[in-house]
């Protein structure tokens, strides 16, 4: 009965607009969540041979989107072809270890089969691990060879640099295989109980970007290798509901002000076996942030961050004898960024970032850490360096600019001089959003594109943007699983809000048979939080257009704090979270309510994590005046929550005891203004389930109503078809009641 009437409602609500229309076809959670994916033959994890020569990627199958295989395609002439079928090597994929599951929730992997890969740096072999073993491809005939066969998990396997060796971790220690022979080795053997070797520890998979915990130096002859201690890591135990019933897992989670795990660097000797420690310094409470080799193998680079992340060295470290030394510091009266911007060059140069001047970017460093020039300069960010062709001194990044002018909606591929001063000359074009690869020497890349009209699409590109071919051209044909409801789609529309001297920028989506004379509800979409940002000039989720089709007007805005911007538009929320991001959101729905066909009286909010935290938020701030919120695994107290990001933006909860304050929602429960549906993971092991059950009991003490969905078995995303459409029906049935057609004159609040 419930999914007859959701049903019926997204097409009582639609109604109007289909007679106006060819008869077109409504899209619904249900199609939404079954195969073939309606975003199309999208390629995942798109890299070129280190020649040049083959192009490898990650696609779903057709039978089970949620299974990746292993693909492969000439730059020149020929087919695509599978080159490793996920299904044909592991038939009856077993469960993976509770450590590759943390592994992959840290990565944000969903899917099973082939989920990442790897080429040595000759263009031998792919290396791929599936389902706990591993698996190497040659690339001369495609012969795949199964390396390992083990009832435990081989995580974070790699081929050497040379294609001499395949290393990988198993049972917390690092392993070596020589590929002439066949041989495996253990490098180390002391892993077991709370002693990991190379392996990123939580802080480093969850906050830093960083999922290893060894580098191959270029000439094979050394490893670089962390050693994790985590007896210093309180212990929170943490329930894991499944089905099935409930474990008490001993969960070694960093909360904030709280200690972190001891985190050593040694350097050992592939040939002989000897280890060296490397010199981080006397304070053991810092952050090993990132780890390169010079180009020679000659120098170890290494990123030390201060605990307080106001401060960021850059180590030359000698790997024979471990003695290091500082050759270079950022520093911050808030934060210092972490990026993947360190590029070694052949003549013993070194390309690195800093926001210094206020934006995010690239300049020139000597061997010994002298700065050289500005590669990039302006009032616009660049978002990342993607490249250098060494022979021509040409460096390419990706950033959101037009004209030397910051254009956060779009973002494009960009080259420049190494050591000439000239403007940046964009590689793609403008009008969508791109990303890139770029192969070694930097004289071709993948593109990545996509457009408001376009799905993701990819193809291979000359440096200088020519065409080559696509890889996956995902064309919008009438054979494409989305063609059906083209129709329908409604193309968002852009502006700007001003708030505090930072210009915000805002999309909105109108339902079908948009009536400007009629008054329409609003979802606000939010994250809100440190990231990426989510207002942008790109295909836009299928699951928006389930919210317009059922009558909703759709409404977003990057807040302060939000997106690749400025150190200042970053920074604005720096020991106040919660505060400045729902300013801006407040400035939001007043927007909203200078409408006319906005109704004023019934304006929700939905986010998940940080945006889960921001409807929570957002939904107990009377000026914003919410009908309802729906909240997904919120953090809900800023002190549950681990220490590298939380302190990044908070400092500790004893160094900032307002801020933490004004930033919990057990407080301001009693100010909401709306109807709350709370949804959380039972086995959520990043935001920890605490988060929600502490709100859980303070409503019922209360008595405030409320709603709630929890997912047993689920950590911080839910996962799968079938869960995925449970949780979206669950999202529409919720609007309905509080503010669409079922909603009661008074816009479903409690009043």
């Amino acid at each position: 009965m419930k999914n007859l009437l959701l049903a019926s409602t997204v097409m009582l609500i639609a109604g109007p607009a289909l007679a106006q229309t060819a008869d077109p076809a409504i899209l619904t959670p249900e199609r939404v969540f079954a195969n073939p994916s309606l975003s199309g033959p999208v390629a995942r994890g798109v890299s070129l041979s280190p020649d040049g020569q083959l192009v490898a990627f990650l696609r779903s199958r057709e039978d089970d989107v949620d299974v990746q295989d292993l693909w492969a395609a000439p730059t020149g002439e020929g087919e695509a072809f599978k080159l490793i079928d996920a299904r044909a090597l592991v038939p009856d994929a077993g469960e993976l270890s509770e450590a590759e599951k943390a592994r992959r929730e840290r990565m944000r992997i969903s899917a099973r089969g082939v989920v990442e890969y790897s080429w040595d740096e000759q263009g031998r072999y792919i290396l791929a691990p599936l389902e706990g073993d591993i698996f190497l491809a040659e690339r001369n005939g495609g012969a795949v060879r199964r390396l390992t066969e083990t009832e435990a998990d081989e995580i974070d396997a790699k081929v050497s640099p040379l294609g001499n060796y395949v290393s990988w971790v198993r049972d917390q220690d690092l392993f070596v295989m020589d590929l002439a022979t066949a041989t495996e080795r253990a490098m180390t053997t002391e892993g077991e109980g709370l002693i990991t070797w190379a392996t990123a520890e939580f802080i480093a998979q969850e906050e830093m970007d960083r999922d290893t915990g060894y580098w191959w130096s270029p000439d094979e002859r050394y490893i670089a290798l962390q050693r994790t201690d985590e007896s210093t890591v309180d212990i929170i135990p943490r329930l894991d509901i499944s089905g099935g019933g409930a474990t008490v897992v001993e969960q070694r989670y960093p909360r904030a002000g709280r200690p972190n795990a001891v985190v050593e660097l040694y350097v050992q000797d592939v040939a002989t076996g000897a280890r060296t420690r490397v010199d981080l310094g006397q304070n053991p409470d810092i952050y090993l942030a990132r780890v390169n080799w010079s180009a020679d193998g000659q120098t170890l680079y290494v990123q030390r961050q201060s605990r307080d992340q106001k401060t960021l060295d850059l180590l030359s470290v000698d790997p024979a004898t471990g003695a290091s030394r500082v050759i270079l510091t950022q520093s911050s009266d808030a934060w210092v960024a972490l990026t993947h911007d360190f590029k070694a060059l052949k003549d013993g140069n070194f390309i690195w970032s800093s926001e210094e001047t206020g934006w995010r970017h690239l300049y020139l460093y000597d061997r010994d850490g002298r700065r050289l020039r500005a590669i990039t300069s302006g009032d616009w960010p660049v978002k990342g360096l993607n490249g250098v062709d060494q022979a021509t001194g040409t460096v390419f990044f990706t950033a959101s600019m037009r004209d030397g002018v910051e254009y956060p909606i779009e973002q494009q591929l960009f080259r420049v001089s190494l050591t000439d001063d000239a403007a940046p000359v964009a590689v793609t074009p403008s009008g969508g959003w791109w990303s890139a690869s770029v192969n070694g020497t930097g004289t071709a890349y993948v593109g990545n594109y996509t457009d408001l009209k376009t799905p993701p699409q990819s193809a291979l590109y000359r440096a200088d943007g020519t065409f080559v071919r696509w890889i996956e051209e995902n064309r919008l044909d009438e054979d494409h699983p989305f063609h059906p409801y083209v129709a329908r789609r409604q193309t968002p529309t852009f502006g700007t809000l001003q708030s505090h001297g930072e210009t915000l920028v805002w999309q909105m989506t109108t339902p079908p048979g948009f009536d400007p004379s009629r008054t329409y509800p609003v979802v606000m979409q939010v994250y809100g939080g440190p990231s990426g940002g989510g207002v942008r000039v790109a295909w836009q989720p299928a699951t928006t257009q389930l919210l317009t089709e059922a009558g909703y007007i759709v409404f977003r805005l990057d807040n302060r704090g939000e997106g690749d911007r400025s150190v200042a538009f970053k920074q604005a929320l720096y020991l106040r979270m919660g505060q400045p991001e729902i300013e801006d959101q407040v400035l939001a729905a007043d927007y909203l309510r200078s409408l006319p066909y906005v109704d004023d009286d019934r304006i929700a909010m939905m986010g998940w994590s940080y945006g889960g935290f921001m409807s929570l938020m957002a939904l107990t701030e009377p000026k914003m005046g919410l009908a309802a919120a729906i909240s997904g695994a919120p953090p809900t107290e800023w002190g549950l929550y681990d220490t590298h990001y939380t302190e990044r933006y908070m400092s500790t909860p004893q160094a900032n005891v307002e801020g933490y304050a004004a930033s919990d929602a057990i407080p301001r429960l009693p100010n909401m203004t709306g109807r709350l549906l709370l949804m959380h993971g039972m086995a959520d092991d990043n935001v920890i389930f605490e988060n929600t059950t502490r709100v859980l009991d303070a409503l019922q003490s209360q008595s405030l109503p409320f709603e709630t969905m929890l997912y047993p078995g689920q950590r911080h995303g839910i996962r799968g078809n079938e869960r995925g459409l449970h949780q979206w029906r669950t999202y529409l049935d919720f609007l309905d009641r509080t503010i669409g057609s079922r909603a009661p004159a008074s816009g479903g609040q409690a009043r």
